[in-house]
């Protein structure tokens, strides 16, 4: 008998009733305060459009390395019919180790039986198993500490997308850029454009996190990398994440299918040294009015 929608987002609601009642302290699980409540609406009327899929945080304490590990869980409607999408983070995990600790988190979810509820699970599996990765990355750090000179590398992306309107992914972007210390801007409308900087593992995790799960209309146009032997702050070209909202050409209706005034866009990034990211992002060389 073919599994529904319906029966999956009970399923999904019983699983994060088990999670808070497993981490009810404050800040343990942090999920959006609509994010239930727009669920429990939909079984109550599901002949209603599909509610935003169901996304949270649990924050893990991993008492021998005294150090946090943050699994973040974004569920598909079908979940648990099909796999959830999981993603292990620490500050205190280098690039490497995240990725390696990631893969065998994977590896594992996809031994279990296809169906069952897997996020319980997967929070076992990240504490009983992120001791070896973050002992690994400590020890990579105390290696890197008695070089004589550190080098860090500032890492800027340029990301295109035909259009961005809806709050809810404007919120997305808004809050994983400050939570990976992001400086830049999102460009809202049409077309939309995203320029994050900052460490290299938290650009990358911000791109893959914006782009889950199935943003067709993006891509990342260009990437710098600048290094230095002092601190990246210094390389930034934004002071922090800025909101774009340009005078439009136009509005045709309901739909808010309106383009953004590139114009003042370039205007914008000629203020901020990246004139030259205009005939990237568009194919063509960016002119103002009066020049």
């Amino acid at each position: 008998m073919a599994v529904t929608v319906k029966e999956c987002l009970e399923l999904q609601l019983l699983e994060v009733e088990m999670l808070l009642s497993m981490f009810p302290k404050r800040g343990e699980l942090s999920l959006d305060a609509d994010a239930v409540p727009s669920i429990q609406h939909y079984l109550r009327n599901a002949d209603g459009a599909l509610p935003p899929q169901l996304e949270y945080r649990i924050t893990l304490d991993i008492a021998e390395a005294k150090v946090k590990v943050e699994l973040q869980v974004l569920l598909p409607h079908m979940y648990p019919k099909v796999a959830p999408q999981l993603f292990a983070r620490s500050d205190a995990l280098h690039r490497q180790q995240q990725l390696q600790l990631n893969t065998r988190l994977a590896s594992h979810i996809n031994s279990l039986d296809s169906g069952d509820l897997c996020v319980c699970e997967a929070v076992q599996w990240v504490k009983d198993n992120s001791l070896p990765f973050l002992e690994n990355s400590k020890a990579s750090s105390e290696h890197a500490s008695k070089e004589v000179r550190v080098k860090e590398m500032l890492h800027r992306m340029w990301i295109y997308s035909h259009h961005i309107y809806r709050q809810e992914l404007r919120k997305k972007i808004f809050d994983c850029a400050k939570k990976l210390n992001l400086t830049g801007f999102c460009l809202t409308g049409k077309p939309g454009v995203i320029c994050v900087e900052g460490l290299q593992e938290n650009c990358e995790e911000f791109w893959h996190v914006i782009r889950y799960p199935n943003w067709k209309h993006i891509s990342c146009k260009h990437v710098e990398n600048i290094e230095t032997e002092g601190t990246i702050d210094n390389l930034r070209l934004f002071d922090g994440f800025e909101d774009l909202q340009f005078q439009a050409h136009g509005d045709y209706g309901l739909r808010n299918d309106y383009h953004m005034d590139l114009g003042q866009f370039l205007e914008f990034l000629k203020q901020h040294q990246s004139g030259h990211i205009f005939q990237i992002l568009f194919g063509v060389e960016g002119k103002l009015a009066d020049s």
